[in-house]
């Protein structure tokens, strides 16, 4: 497994990481432990969560499982160093988290203190905002996007408090860094620039969605973590599991996310079946397993990206753990672009 620096952190971490939102609902405690086995075992050394987690669904009962079940893991084997954690704090509106109600910089301090307890560690590596206060994109909101709500004075305002109780957190040695997720290019870099000129935390990381089938970090975002030296961390790199073929034919294997969340989060659309067939009959014409070809794309990105791995069984994660030693070809390469062209935006 290739070790990478995250970003400008100092930290270093695998090329791949390993998602836990399932850990709670889909998966029990001894399986997620297993699975921090495996994945350890294969190189891994980072791990994301949230409070919120699990998801699949959200649920005021279950926020915090997830985190819970990676704390018994190290207070059972005591394997904290070398393991980069990141959790997130929840953003506004998901009821489960706080009633829904706003974030600022204290819901971040005392959100993290919690993912500290609920965690067993004296120090969260990655702290993320989930998702953004303000009207976001995200989440498959690009079709109805409207910005006109949006108030700069109360956004940087709010960046700025939410920036000073990292700087706290920082200072406190309770996080090593501080990332977004969800977050457009403008509102990055709003957040560089007001760390930058307040002598606050820097971004370390944006955590959005970026798939075969969802390629909007492409262009503006792709140079934004280019030249500011920001990892984008790629959340569903297989597209719900779309590109692991397994709902091929419209169809809805029992116990998977589909069987919870029919849409998918609305990634099942009239075009994308086209899309899926295509990348799956790539994956077929050069005898590639077609979940590790999705996962081995992301690492070929001409921008610096992290696919976060997540898995419900130890035997998804061995698959997926294969792309770590998958190099595709040119051709291949060659038509994955031709796909792309031919079904740029499926969902």
């Amino acid at each position: 497994m290739k070790m990478i620096p995250l970003g400008r952190t100092g930290l270093t971490v695998s090329e791949f990481c390993l998602g836990t939102m399932t850990w709670g609902n889909q998966t029990d405690e001894a399986g997620a432990h297993a699975q921090i086995d495996r994945a350890l075992d294969a190189g891994i050394n980072f791990l994301d969560t949230a409070e919120m987690y699990p998801t699949q669904p959200v649920r005021a009962e279950t926020v915090g499982r997830t985190e819970e079940f990676i704390g018994s893991w190290l207070a059972k084997t005591g394997r904290r160093d070398g393991l980069v954690l990141a959790s997130k704090v929840a953003g506004p509106g998901q009821k489960a988290v706080r009633d829904g109600g706003a974030v600022n910089g204290a819901t971040l301090i005392a959100a993290a203190e919690a993912s500290l307890k609920r965690l067993r560690t004296d120090v969260i590596d990655l702290y993320q905002i989930h998702w953004p206060s303000r009207a976001s994109y995200n989440f498959r909101q690009n079709w109805r996007f409207d910005p006109s709500s949006q108030d700069r004075a109360a956004t940087v305002a709010h960046m700025l408090d939410m920036l000073e109780a990292a700087q706290t957190l920082v200072k406190a040695g309770k996080i090593c860094a501080f990332g977004l997720s969800n977050e457009s290019v403008w509102g990055t870099a709003l957040w560089l620039r007001l760390a930058e000129e307040n002598g606050l935390p820097r971004v370390a990381s944006v955590q959005n969605e970026y798939s075969l089938l969802c390629r909007m970090a492409d262009t503006d975002m792709a140079e934004l973590c280019h030249n500011e030296e920001l990892p984008l961390l790629a959340f569903s790199p297989l597209g719900a599991g779309l590109l692991t073929g397994k709902y091929a034919g419209d169809v809805t294997p029992d116990g998977s996310r589909r069987s919870r969340t029919p849409d998918l989060g609305g990634r099942i659309s009239p075009r994308v079946w086209e899309a899926v067939s295509s990348y799956l009959g790539i994956a077929a014409q050069h005898g590639l397993d077609p979940a590790q070809m999705a996962l081995a794309w992301t690492r070929t990105r001409p921008f610096p990206l992290i696919p976060i791995l997540g898995a419900t069984t130890l035997a998804q994660l061995d698959v997926a753990l294969g792309a770590a030693d998958l190099t595709l070809s040119a051709e291949v390469l060659d038509d994955i672009a031709a796909a792309h062209r031919a079904h740029p935006m499926p969902y």
